[in-house]
């Protein structure tokens, strides 16, 4: 793997910057493989990372129906937060921030994050109780946030308006460390590191069948001919239903469309990210000046990547009252992603019901900041059997009753 740095850069310019090589294979399907995951977004391609890099499993195949991070990876709005209540989740989370901080460096791609910090706004007297007991929860799960007042809030976002006739902003729940990346840029870091430990990418392959002999997998059938396999991942959100489907079995998951848009670039006046939970909004503003604006899911199940009017109505008019001087910015973009929830609003990283197939979905609509964790922690899962991170992921805990419900208990499922 070629060495990205400010001298082979320096290099380089001597030849117009010509002689870069692929960032990784793209590459053809061989007839069979120690592990196959599909779906190479975040979260597939972290897992084949973490194989290789703490268990020297490389015979790999990472297969995607579409294009590298062309599902929810690419279609998020990238924020990146670990104060979660629930100790499972926030272990979870904050691994994966903890990874963020070092993943640059890890993998000689700049993924451009951010740690500009997250406020997740109380502007009502419930969420004010909320978010002080969240504050103190993460105090003893070790993870450094803290409650903050309204005239904390307006020093840190001076354009937020903290005295809203409807819903002021009584305080907020703040994480320094918490912020974004790029979303592509995390899919092509680990792209390019697995490519270099020898395992293939395999893109625009979809996989029309999942085999089973005697109960245990034994490979899958590809738009691009049959793979056989020792142990197969399934990592591919909002599709999770349609592959278990395949293999036989059934998973307690919806698919829900979900909708982003951004605005056309300002100049900046917005350095952190802003979540306003009690209208579903959240905001923050890109490198180029783009206002990156999110909200709730769509209220119907669907498989749409589309935007659609009643989004746009909705979100910017939960945020323009906290936010008035969004309404006079014009959309640029709009996107929409298929995301995998279920009933407790908590991941599923779990054996599947057939020997060897293994599930890494149910994220909803806070995917994104997981990816470096959950990549650990599937990857544990499949070499090992077992791993501590994933445990109460596991999918025995809705027919147990053992549920994680964060949108109960921390009053947000993302």
């Amino acid at each position: 793997m070629q060495r990205y740095s400010v001298f082979a850069l320096a290099r380089r310019a001597f030849d117009d910057h010509t002689s870069w090589g692929r960032a990784w294979r793209d590459a053809t399907p061989k007839r069979s493989y120690d592990t196959v995951i599909i779906g190479a977004g975040g979260h597939g391609l972290a897992t084949a990372y973490w194989l290789g890099k703490r268990f020297g499993i490389t015979n790999v195949a990472v297969i995607e129906k579409g294009w590298l991070g062309g599902g929810n990876t690419g279609r998020n709005t990238t924020i990146i937060r670990s104060n979660y209540l629930q100790d499972p989740s926030a272990a979870m989370y904050e691994k994966s921030r903890a990874l963020y901080e070092t993943m640059s460096q890890d993998l000689n791609f700049n993924v451009m994050f951010s740690p500009r910090g997250v406020m997740m706004l109380a502007q009502t007297e419930h969420e004010v109780r909320g978010y002080q007991r969240t504050a103190e929860a993460n105090a003893l799960q070790g993870v450094s946030t803290e409650f903050i007042g309204p005239n904390r809030v307006k020093e840190l976002c001076p354009i937020i308006e903290t005295k809203g006739p409807r819903y002021p902003v009584l305080g907020a729940l703040w994480q320094p460390r918490g912020g974004t990346a790029r979303h592509d840029a995390v899919a092509w870091g680990y792209a390019r590191a697995c490519s270099d430990m020898g395992m293939d990418i395999i893109q625009r392959c979809e996989v029309t069948g999942v085999r089973s002999e005697g109960g245990r997998v034994t490979g899958i059938d590809t738009t691009r001919g049959q793979i056989d396999c020792k142990q197969l991942a399934m990592v591919v959100a909002g599709s999770s239903s349609v592959l278990a489907d395949m293999a036989g079995f059934r998973l307690p998951i919806e698919s829900v469309p979900l909708q982003a848009l951004v605005s056309e670039p300002i100049k900046p006046c917005m350095d952190v990210v802003v979540m306003a939970n009690t209208v579903h909004g959240y905001m923050s503003q890109s490198d180029k000046g783009e206002m990156v604006i999110g909200g709730g899911t769509d209220g119907y199940n669907g498989y749409t990547q589309r935007g659609s009017f009643h989004h746009i109505e909705e979100t910017v008019r939960a945020l323009v009252e906290t936010f008035p001087m969004i309404s006079r910015l014009k959309m640029l973009r709009q996107w929409g992603g298929i995301v995998d929830m279920t009933g407790d609003r908590s991941p599923i990283i779990s054996k599947a019901p057939i020997e060897g197939i293994f599930l890494n979905c149910g994220w909803g609509t806070g995917g994104f900041k997981a990816i470096p964790g959950s990549g650990w922690a599937m990857a544990e899962l499949m070499a090992k059997g077992t791993s501590p991170l994933a445990e109460p992921f596991s999918l025995s805990r809705f027919q147990e009753g053992r549920f994680i419900d964060e949108s109960v208990a921390a009053g947000v499922a993302h």
